[in-house]
């Protein structure tokens, strides 16, 4: 039974990290909560438009373990991870990695992303979000594809320091 359950979280983990949502449905992420959920992302995008891509949020709220985490990155490469209410955590991200989601970062046109407030579409649903140059989305997105892989070490890395995460 426990390992059925590791096998589900670990599916469900990685259908959400791989952007896994249908793109042809429009209205992707606008659907309402189930009743008795609670909306997981109550906060606003981290930079103006004119601000550009730095810092950004990642939240990873719901899902089967229960996550609320959020992780803010900022243009120094030093990253604040605040999980499950414990006091933050800071760490600084090696040059590639901050490279790399900047890269990605710069590939997403926020001004057409939007302000879409994720919302939990089924029991146990895992949100990914990513708020930066003014527009939140779920990573799923398909206008935030070139974020999915560097946001998944982002979390990865972020939320247990350690290679590319150097505790600071």
């Amino acid at each position: 039974m426990r390992h059925l359950r590791f096998a589900v979280l670990a599916a469900t983990a990685t259908l959400a990290l791989a952007g896994c949502g249908d793109e042809s449905d429009p209205g992707a992420g606008s659907t309402p909560p189930l009743p008795g959920a609670t909306t997981p992302i109550t906060s606003t995008p981290s930079a103006t438009p004119s601000a550009g891509p730095l810092p950004f949020t990642v939240t990873r709220t719901g899902g089967f373990a229960g996550f609320n985490d959020t992780v803010v990155v900022g243009a120094d490469g030093i990253v604040t991870v605040t999980s499950m209410g414990k006091d933050p955590s800071k760490c600084k991200l090696e040059p590639g990695l901050l490279g790399e989601l900047t890269t990605a970062i710069k590939q997403v046109d926020w001004a057409s992303v939007g302000i879409t407030k994720p919302t939990v579409r089924h029991p146990d649903d895992m949100i990914i979000a990513v708020s930066a140059g003014g527009g939140l989305a779920r990573l799923e997105d398909p206008k935030l594809k070139p974020m999915v892989a560097p946001v998944s070490t982002l979390l990865t890395e972020a939320t247990k320091p350690g290679n590319r995460c150097k505790p600071v």
